[in-house]
């Protein structure tokens, strides 16, 4: 459904953002461990504060997808105009 307020009613794919963000935490744990193990400790540490980054995203995306599918981040934002399934209304902006 377009509405022509679409900036204003996107939502992120938050399942994707998951399991992306869970293949990130995979590569900077394995990146932490073997910098770490080669004696490469500048690196080590960059894997370290991506590992951080990571896991501090992916506890928000939990709680975004927690909260359900028609989540508000703040008041100033309009609620979520779900699709009824209506087919004539594909493609075209409401008025």
């Amino acid at each position: 459904m377009r509405t022509g307020s679409e900036p204003m009613t996107a939502r992120s794919p938050l399942r994707m953002r998951f399991w992306l963000s869970l293949w990130g935490l995979v590569w900077a744990v394995v990146g932490t461990v073997a910098f770490a193990l080669t004696d490469h400790p500048g690196w080590a540490a960059a894997c370290a504060v991506l590992w951080v980054i990571v896991t501090v995203d992916m506890t928000m995306i939990i709680r975004h997808i927690h909260q359900g599918p028609h989540y508000q981040p703040g008041p100033d934002i309009p609620p979520y105009e779900p699709d009824h399934g209506n087919p004539r209304s594909h493609g075209r902006p409401a008025h």
